[in-house]
């Protein structure tokens, strides 16, 4: 079980020995600090939660500055659950770098999405709208009809109907990608393809 707390920075490409390119997304994982555990005797399940960034202490609610101690001034706390029976929860003040991770490892990465606003059905679901001539008039980019007729519908409009509205801004997760490169010194992952987020957008990178 490998998992580790970072920050987008942007993407770029590498190159191999033969020329191929690789698009990456580069993530900053500065060293994530273990800050307290969840066990099957008192919580009913096993994790560990860790603390990543930095902030003033005086912007932290003093509960939390109880609970951090003097492990840190932390920005981002996460809990990461134990998939494995097997798995040893690390001792609280123990930080995890990157070096957990190595070239070629399976990650999956999680995150808050790009917030695009209100928006209606082409860009939201990819709608093709109507056609662009041919008598049609101020519904080029309607979505066309949605129901509420007789038959299947019933007179209403069936839940889940894909219409206009707010897009992005929610979590999601990126499977099947790969570690590129690792830079222990600077704690800095590359990951190959897209991420969630814009830059600077916290993300789990689980492998």
């Amino acid at each position: 079980m490998k998992y580790i707390l970072g920050e987008k920075i942007g993407m770029s490409q590498v190159f191999d020995t033969e020329g191929n390119v690789t698009p990456v997304t580069v993530i900053s994982a500065s060293p994530n600090v273990v800050i307290g555990a969840r066990t099957k005797e008192k919580n009913g399940y096993e994790a560990v939660e860790v603390g990543f960034g930095d902030r003033k202490r005086k912007n932290i609610k003093k509960p939390q500055q109880g609970y951090f101690k003097d492990l840190g001034n932390f920005r981002y706390v996460r809990e990461f659950r134990a998939q494995d029976a097997t798995y040893k929860i690390p001792n609280t003040g123990e930080k995890i770098d990157v070096s957990v991770f190595k070239e070629g490892d399976a990650v999956r990465v999680s995150g808050i999405t790009k917030a695009k606003g209100f928006q209606g059905v082409m860009k939201r679901h990819g709608f093709h709208g109507a056609p662009a001539s041919h008598g049609t008039k101020h519904a080029h980019r309607e979505p066309g009809s949605i129901g509420g007729g007789g038959g299947r519908a019933g007179g209403r409009v069936v839940k889940g109907m894909k219409m206009a509205g707010r897009m992005g801004g929610v979590r999601m997760t990126t499977k099947g990608l790969k570690i590129v490169s690792v830079d222990v010194e600077n704690g800095l992952l590359a990951v190959s393809g897209a991420v969630p987020g814009r830059r600077g957008t916290l993300l789990e990178i689980r492998g």
